[in-house]
């Protein structure tokens, strides 16, 4: 179990055995070599074709916003550092700062049984601010260059109102294609109110 001092509430380690660790304010993680959470939509099994570790726990009921920045030591294509979260075995989704193909680049994906895959833009500068937040029963995926001025990258249900209030949130490291691959997540926040609005840059 892991706690952090910006989180109220504690967090467990999933997927592949990892070497999470916290100290000075960053959370930082290795993904070993060919780690990914993702079921190819195309596949003919909903199952993830890989694994990759994650960090994660329940928040308190109500709206919330996890934020982060992330960075990610780029080894090859895929390689991301991600909020995630997760409604249920085969409904989650992450935010994810990735290097697609040979770019780094703001995704998303949300796996209903099968995952979905969007780009959303390209990131200038080693590092990216990640926000995940749900607002009743929907989730909002929003990034930023400063930690202030958010840009809108999805909003989308995960289930009913049952499942979204059991979500877990949280930390995932993935690195499908090369050896692994280091990443840091810092200046992390908790609120437990949602944005005063999805397309307005709050």
């Amino acid at each position: 179990m892991t706690r952090l001092p910006e989180l109220p509430f504690p967090l467990l380690p999933y997927g592949p055995q990892a070497p999470w660790a916290y100290r000075e304010g960053v959370l930082s993680v290795r993904a070993g070599a060919h780690q990914d959470l993702f079921v190819p939509p195309a596949g003919d099994s909903p199952e993830p074709a890989s694994d990759a570790p994650r960090l994660v726990g329940t928040p308190p009921p109500g709206d919330f916003q996890l934020i982060a920045r992330v960075a990610v030591g780029f080894a090859g294509a895929g390689d991301a550092g991600a909020l995630y979260l997760e409604t249920g075995e085969r409904e989650w989704a992450k935010l994810c700062f990735e290097l697609s193909p040979d770019t780094p680049t703001v995704c998303s994906v949300v796996t209903r049984g099968y995952s979905d895959d969007v780009n959303s833009s390209v990131v200038e500068g080693g590092s990216v601010w990640l926000r995940i937040s749900r607002t009743g029963k929907a989730f909002a995926f929003h990034a930023s260059a400063d930690g202030e001025r958010w840009t809108f990258v999805r909003v989308f249900a995960l289930g009913d109102a049952a499942a979204a209030a059991r979500a877990r949130i949280g930390f995932l490291a993935q690195c499908p294609a090369t050896d692994g691959c280091a990443v840091t997540f810092d200046s992390v926040r908790y609120r437990d109110h949602a944005p005063a609005g999805m397309r307005d840059g709050s």
